[in-house]
């Protein structure tokens, strides 16, 4: 019964004649090649981050764990600012073209900040605890202003779309194509930018994009009007939220959770298998990428005409157990028995099938069911005449804390103290308790 909240609420009446979302709000397949520009300009930045840090902070297990919590911090922070600040009166594509713009301003001030706040980490960070706050410290004051940004954009273009469960698949269009241009910057960063030229020149490669997704936010705005949605559901929203969403929350919460801690342990493990390289790293998250971008698409679709997305979320989290099984058992006891020598091959391409094989191997499955299990939580909390800014920015915020902490207590805690394979079967039950 919770899940005909949302179609209750649907058929409250509005000011509004019913037609299609596009004809609400049009552009939308253009506003998904925007996020998929964004996506790749984003993990550009990820990529040349990740390197300046490690040769300005240092580079271990602890630095990626760090870096990593830092910039899911700062996206989750941004998520949820944006509705507060920013008011709904405020076109959201103009309000999306400002954010991208600023991106790319904080993007080039970021290159010249790192190696700055390296010398003063090298001048006054020591050893022990004292050290790795400093580290810390450094991470968040160089990555969060950007990420911010980066984190209010899903917030801030949700208001362009009409808040039923047709209208909320979109924003999960949107995060699929978000994810898929992450995809690619990934590899250009990974495999071609920082191999052929150099951080400045990705850097610049990456603000181009952003600039360009900008402008074209910016024409938009200006050829569309915008009113705030003014469909009102009183009934439907006292009753949703009697009925209480936090087992959404906590659901998507411990997903993230389970995604970023598993991330850092399939790095650190393929790292022995492939080589502990910017190539292997770039590899492995955009192996993460594609079956996110797989998974959020076919939740999208799922949850734009499907029922009940809350018991699909469930059984999303209840095959996880099973993959994350999968991928223990393959990077375990399968992988490194595989009779394949790549060390023999006399091609670089060669030697990246191989590798991508054994990523997609262990990694996907996982993966597309982390990806559709973000637009399925979306369309559990939709109700009708609710901010759609303010939704999305509670589900992406619980998802982004899940995966700070699992991100952390992995590289600092969990795999230090019991070791790679425990870890993953921790993770397990936590999959097993989401569902």
């Amino acid at each position: 019964m919770i899940s005909k909240t949302p179609r209750r609420a649907d058929t409250v009446s509005s000011a509004r004649p019913a037609t299609s979302d596009t004809a609400h709000r049009p552009f939308m397949p253009l506003l998904m090649v925007l996020f998929v520009g964004s996506g790749c300009a984003a993990l550009i930045y990820e990529i040349v981050w990740f390197q300046l840090l490690s040769l300005n902070v240092g580079s271990s297990a602890i630095s990626l764990g760090i870096v990593l919590g830092t910039f899911m911090a700062g996206m989750c922070a941004g998520s949820l600012l944006l509705p507060r600040f920013i008011p709904k009166s405020q076109h959201p594509l103009r309000v999306y073209a400002m954010l991208e713009a600023g991106i790319a301003v904080m993007g080039l001030l970021v290159l010249f900040a790192v190696p700055v706040a390296g010398g003063l980490y090298t001048r006054i960070g020591g050893p022990g605890i004292g050290g790795l706050l400093l580290r810390g410290i450094v991470c968040a004051i160089c990555l969060l202003p950007p990420t911010l940004l980066m984190g209010a954009t899903l917030p801030a273009i949700a208001r362009w779309v009409e808040s039923s469960p047709r209208g909320v698949s979109w924003l999960g269009f949107f995060y699929g194509g978000n994810i898929a241009g992450a995809v690619v910057g990934c590899i250009l960063a990974g495999y071609y930018l920082l191999r052929v030229y150099d951080m400045f020149t990705a850097t610049l490669v990456a603000v181009v994009f952003n600039l360009v997704v900008a402008g074209v936010g910016f024409i938009l705005a200006k050829r569309t009007s915008y009113e705030p949605s003014t469909a009102a559901a009183p009934n439907a929203v006292a009753i949703a939220r009697a009925r209480g969403r936090w087992p959404v929350y906590l659901t998507i919460a411990l997903s993230g959770m389970t995604a970023l801690g598993a991330e850092v342990v399939w790095t650190r493990l393929l790292s022995l298998l492939l080589g502990a390289t910017t190539y292997t790293f770039s590899l492995i998250l955009a192996t993460v990428l594609a079956g996110l971008g797989i998974g959020s698409t076919a939740g999208s679709m799922y949850a734009r005409n499907g029922h009940n997305p809350r018991i699909v979320l469930g059984l999303c989290q209840l095959g996880l157990t099973a993959c994350l099984a999968w991928a223990g058992y393959s990077l375990s006891e399968a992988l490194p028995y595989w009779p394949i020598n790549p060390a023999i091959s006399t091609s670089p391409w060669l030697t990246l099938q191989i590798d991508l094989v054994r990523c997609v191997w262990t990694v996907l499955p996982a993966a597309i069911l982390w990806g559709a299990s973000f637009p399925l939580a979306l369309a559990g909390v939709t109700v009708a005449g609710e901010d759609t800014g303010r939704m999305v920015g509670r589900v992406y915020a619980a998802n982004t804390v899940g995966a700070i902490f699992g991100a952390m207590l992995t590289s600092l805690i969990f795999v230090a103290k019991y070791g790679t394979q425990n870890t993953q079967r921790f993770f397990i039950v936590i999959a097993a308790i989401s569902a």
